[in-house]
């Protein structure tokens, strides 16, 4: 088939897109100014708030996973009318150009940060309902409104769509500003390591090529029409991030500081539907994963 992958220039982009070639599968990459990380793949330079541009760029295209987003939720707190821009008005082009093309599928690239303020006990499953006034974050808004536009193109137009929602992936070709990478170049140049916080707030770290091959499961028809938590098996602590990089590099100091406003504390989500509709679940521990990376960052050195 043929896939498009907007953002497949960036960090899960890359990966899914290295799957999905490994899967024997003709790919394109949708992206803006930034090269994909391998030459046997199309790329088409283009900007997704460009509905003229996502037109021509996803026709011919049997599926279209849209990953391109601000994702980095410091730079969606500092430009929030350039966050709603990129993560629901390019939704809404994406899905616009794949119903007039008669793409196959939509695929959304989403995140566990929506269920920041549903109200549910217990573990989350894709059916909690949203609570908009606990989203807490324009990060996380954008991602709501975005899923809310996938789901009305496919009730308005018949748009086939799949909303894959992801924890908090981990892994080579991070960005730089992240936490993993920012804990890793601190911890080798000897600095202390900030923590926002008392270091309790914990995510579901998945492997980023764990996350990546639930990609191509979801090019199942089992999938139409669907959503699904990519979650990590574990709740990772703070703390117990900076425990494992002591455990890689050696000794390790913390230097305590506030929170950051609209910080997501971690939800525990359920990731059973996908194991049991497609057959998913991450295979790399944390630890494992943390030690793959760091090695990643040192060749870079």
């Amino acid at each position: 088939m043929r896939i498009a992958v907007t953002g497949g220039s960036g960090f899960i982009g890359s990966h899914v897109v290295d799957k999905m070639v490994s899967a024997g599968h003709d790919v394109v990459v949708i992206d803006h100014r930034v090269r994909p990380h391998r030459q046997d793949v199309e790329f088409i330079d283009t900007d997704v708030v460009d509905l003229a541009s996502m037109l021509q760029a996803v026709e011919g295209c049997d599926h279209v996973f849209h990953l391109a987003a601000v994702s980095n939720v410091n730079h969606a707190l500092q430009q929030p009318v350039y966050t709603v821009q990129i993560n629901v008005l390019a939704t809404a082009n994406v899905l616009e150009a794949a119903r007039r093309s008669a793409v196959s599928r939509v695929h959304f690239a989403s995140t566990v940060w929506v269920y920041a303020g549903a109200r549910a006990d217990g573990a989350l499953t894709e059916d909690a309902p949203f609570y908009l006034p606990g989203a807490g974050h324009i990060y996380t808004s954008s991602k709501m409104a975005g899923e809310m536009i996938v789901h009305n193109y496919s009730e308005l137009y018949g748009q086939p769509f799949t909303i894959l929602r992801y924890g908090i992936p981990f892994g080579p070709r991070m960005r730089d500003e992240l936490v993993i990478p920012r804990f890793v170049r601190m911890a080798l140049a000897g600095e202390p390591i900030t923590v926002h916080g008392d270091g309790s707030h914990f995510r579901n770290y998945v492997y980023v090529e764990d996350l990546a091959a639930a990609h191509v499961l979801a090019l199942s028809d089992k999938a139409e029409n669907e959503v699904f938590n990519l979650e990590g098996a574990h709740p990772v602590t703070i703390l117990d991030l900076v425990e494992a990089l002591r455990d890689i590099i050696g000794d390790v100091t913390v230097r305590f500081e506030s929170n950051r406003a609209g910080d997501y504390p971690g939800r525990t989500v359920s990731a059973d539907k996908v194991e049991r509709v497609l057959g998913w679940r991450p295979t790399t521990p944390f630890a494992e994963g943390l030690r793959r990376y760091v090695e990643w960052y040192r060749s870079r050195s």
